[in-house]
């Protein structure tokens, strides 16, 4: 069958060497109030009234800050755009028709300094600017998710794997081999490329537990379920971020580095063509660091914030990697 979705798969519930330089790299205004890790970033559509903007949302503080930075005149907006309706981190969000879909994510809900999965869920209309509540979701609440998008619904795994239609606004279970991910994994890349989802590295269970695969689920023919890609990442590493730029699949840096001098925290930038199922190492990252998101606009990889310790330690670096 065929579905239309922003897809979310893979939840949470060493230095390189004899690596060719490729691409360059130029850093940006820093990210305002506080650095920022383990949150979200998405490009703001066009049609909106907040054009040629990318948006970050939570932190690793669980906040519930919305901030706004705009690439020609490389700022951030001092005026955060109405705040989510609760402190968050690892959220899982994806744009679709000019509205932000918020599906879950970790929060301190109870008060008592634990994050804990969350499934509510709601949208943000870029027009209005305003929140609205969503069903939440059916099975684990979780966060963390490798999110793509497709059309106009939502999918979302740790080994189960569901969908939100954004039409109805209802969660969909979806069964068969499309129900399960070939492993667990979360801190996952994710892209969706030509109508295919691909799952990118990851871990399980502990950030030292990385993992190379590469899974696809494709969209237009989901009855047929994942399949694992032959082309392995050449850095297996979880807490990675990933953009596609001309059709390829760019992943950057991540967490899980054993080699020493690293603080556990990978440089490595990497490229996948999904046509050839082949990868290329480019080179090194400006800041290494991992717990990040990445967008790609106009030809450029924007990475605001992320961990340049394992397990933590949030900056305010902001920077964009160019191929």
């Amino acid at each position: 069958m065929r579905l239309h979705a922003v897809f979310l798969a893979a939840l949470h519930g060493g230095l390189a060497w004899g690596i060719p330089s490729s691409g360059h790299w130029k850093t940006l205004a820093p990210i305002p109030i506080y650095p920022r890790q383990e949150r979200g970033i998405i490009p703001v559509p066009f049609t909106s009234s907040l054009t040629d903007n990318v948006t970050t949302i939570p932190s690793l503080n669980t906040t519930s800050l919305l901030h706004t930075y705009h690439i020609p005149s490389n700022t951030w907006s001092f005026r955060p755009l109405p705040g989510l309706p609760i402190p968050l981190n690892h959220p899982n969000a994806a744009v679709v028709d000019n509205k932000l879909y918020l599906l879950g994510g970790l929060s301190d809900a109870a008060g008592d300094g634990v994050w804990r999965g969350t499934g509510r869920s709601w949208v943000f209309d870029f027009v209005t600017l305003s929140w609205s509540e969503l069903p939440s979701m059916p099975d684990v609440p979780r966060g963390s998710a490798a999110v793509g998008v497709d059309d106009e619904t939502g999918l979302e795994s740790v080994d189960v794997v569901s969908a939100f239609d954004t039409k109805r606004r209802v969660w969909v279970l979806v069964g068969g081999r499309a129900g399960k991910i070939p492993g667990r994994r979360d801190h996952a890349g994710c892209v969706v490329v030509d109508g295919v989802m691909y799952v990118l590295g990851g871990r399980d269970t502990g950030q030292v537990n990385v993992r190379g695969e590469v899974f696809a689920l494709d969209l237009r023919r989901v009855g047929k379920g994942w399949v694992t890609k032959r082309g392995r990442m050449p850095t297996a590493r979880g807490g990675v971020c990933a953009a596609v730029v001309g059709g390829k699949v760019f992943v950057l840096g991540g967490e899980g580095n054993p080699a020493e001098g690293s603080d556990g925290v990978f440089d490595q930038v990497e490229a996948y063509d999904t046509w050839k199922d082949s990868w290329e190492r480019l080179g090194r990252m400006k800041v290494p660091r991992h717990g990040t998101s990445a967008v790609a606009v106009q030809g450029g990889v924007y990475i605001p914030g992320g961990g340049i310790r394992i397990g933590g330690a949030p900056v305010d670096t902001f920077d964009v990697f160019y191929p």
